[in-house]
């Protein structure tokens, strides 16, 4: 039967006819040539200038097919409809998809990146930006959570990584975050930032960069944070301190090594073995990881640290110190003594005190007391307040000069100790500096006191006279009767 006939008698097409006959499953449809869209002709220069426009702005804010048809039809006189519009700006996008070539990751390479996420740290919902760093060959990882991402961070990151592995990696890829890399030069190479230099000079590591504004250069630790987001950090995570938070997550970086991903047959802390062999060893002390600079006491005592303030005795006051950033503290020292500890603030113009380095000046200035901003939110036990109100109450502006003094025992002696020596002064009527000195004394030396209260200065003397019925004649009127 001949192909006309076949489709004489099947009542269908002589092209199907020759279809079936060349192929054995039917192959669908085909298309032979280019779809042909006449009344985009001029137009697409115009939409491919504003995709590329688009492309180095934010994603919220780009050209969609129905924002595209409206400006054409109304600034170009577009005659056409929505479905071209669409199916080319989808062509276009396919087309400028990046494709990605498979990885082979050898032992003992690392890779490292901040995320963010929400958490609760002693009741307060604030960002945390974790470290990640990752060993592409095992997929082990570590994770360690800060309240800001700051170079003092990254450094300190590095240095709890290498102490959970217990070794050293033989390079690390990051991107080119401005704590790590100052400048990139034009020959491509990177001037490191100076702290991060010093870290890589301790360790010895090699450290490698991925391109500017190409996440995937390190795609490992990019889909860790990811990760550690989506299994960490959900529910949203809730601790005391920063430091129960890291310690909770290294506990589950640690879990994380028993599990057997998809593609191997070796649990994450097998194939770790590998990683670990290739590494270094741990220097004999660890780096460390804080930012220093230098500067000068202010005339209200203060050295100024990342746009805050820092308290320093007002001893020092006009003298030049140095000044150590760590992520959660600020050490001040002049010459080889360090004359301040801070908790770190990372707030912008902050002020932050310890009352005990204004005391002497306050003694001076007696006067300032009440209104002298370090002793302004210092949360005393009620005991001090009731020591003032007595001391005050039986010596006047003497008794507040001594108060200082009592207050002042906190340079020498901790507040525990004070405490319980106010306590007891209170609890003897033994009102005074010198009764509180010596009790705290006998406290911290562990010997009873030996307070002579017949002799003590400023206790109220009375002297109560016999009543006597001449007493009352002082009242009588003058003349007599």
């Amino acid at each position: 039967m001949s192909a006309r006939e076949a489709a004489r008698q099947f009542g269908i097409s002589r092209d199907s006819i020759r279809k079936m006959l060349s192929f054995s499953v039917p192959p669908g449809y085909r298309r032979t040539a280019s779809v042909k869209r006449p009344k985009l002709d001029g137009f697409t220069e115009i939409i491919d200038a504003w995709l590329a426009e688009d492309r180095g702005r934010n994603s919220k804010q780009r050209h969609t097919a129905k924002r595209v048809l409206e400006r054409l039809r109304d600034e170009h006189g577009f005659t056409g409809g929505y479905t071209i519009i669409k199916d080319y700006m989808r062509e276009q996008e396919r087309r400028g998809r990046e494709m990605f070539v498979p990885l082979t990751h050898a032992p003992g390479h690392a890779q490292a990146d901040f995320g963010e996420a929400v958490v609760i740290i002693g009741g307060v919902e604030q960002k945390a930006h974790f470290f990640a760093f990752d060993l592409p060959h095992s997929d082990a990882c570590f994770v360690r959570a800060y309240p800001a991402a700051t170079s003092e961070a990254w450094v300190d990151g590095h240095v709890h990584a290498f102490a959970f592995f217990g070794r050293v990696p033989v390079s690390v890829l990051y991107d080119n975050d401005k704590c790590l890399v100052a400048r990139i030069l034009p020959d491509g190479t990177r001037k490191r930032a100076r702290l991060f230099s010093g870290f890589l000079s301790h360790y010895l590591i090699r450290d490698r960069y991925g391109r500017p504004g190409k996440g995937n250069d390190k795609g490992s630790v990019e889909g860790l944070v990811g990760l550690a987001r989506r299994n960490f950090m959900v529910p949203v995570p809730r601790f005391a301190t920063w430091d129960a938070f890291n310690l909770w997550l290294e506990e589950q970086c640690r879990k994380r090594q028993s599990d057997v991903l998809r593609g191997h047959d070796e649990t994450i802390g097998q194939r770790l073995a590998r990683d670990l062999a290739a590494m270094a060893d741990l220097p004999p002390a660890p780096f460390d990881a804080c930012d220093q600079t230098t500067g000068r006491v202010s005339s209200q005592a203060l050295a100024r640290f990342r746009t805050n303030d820092y308290s320093v005795p007002v001893a020092y006051g006009h003298r030049d110190v140095w000044i150590r950033g760590y992520v959660d503290r600020v050490v001040i020292g002049c010459g080889g003594e360090i004359i301040a500890r801070h908790p770190r603030s990372y707030e912008r113009e902050d002020m932050v005190f310890d009352p005990v380095h204004y005391l002497p000046l306050i003694e001076r200035k007696i006067n300032a007391f009440d209104q002298a901003a370090p002793l302004a939110a210092w949360d005393l036990p009620p005991e001090f307040a009731t020591l003032r109100r007595l001391m005050e109450a039986r010596m006047l502006k003497a008794g507040r000069r001594e108060y200082v003094q009592v207050l002042r025992l906190l340079e020498t002696f901790d507040l525990v100790d004070l405490h319980a020596a106010v306590r007891t002064a209170l609890r003897m009527g033994a009102i005074g500096f010198d009764a509180v000195k010596h009790l705290i004394l006998c406290r911290v030396e562990k010997r009873p006191p030996r307070l002579d209260l017949d002799i003590y200065p400023y206790l109220p003397r009375a002297t109560v006279g016999t009543t006597s019925a001449a007493s009352y004649m002082c009242l009588m009127a003058g003349d007599g009767a």
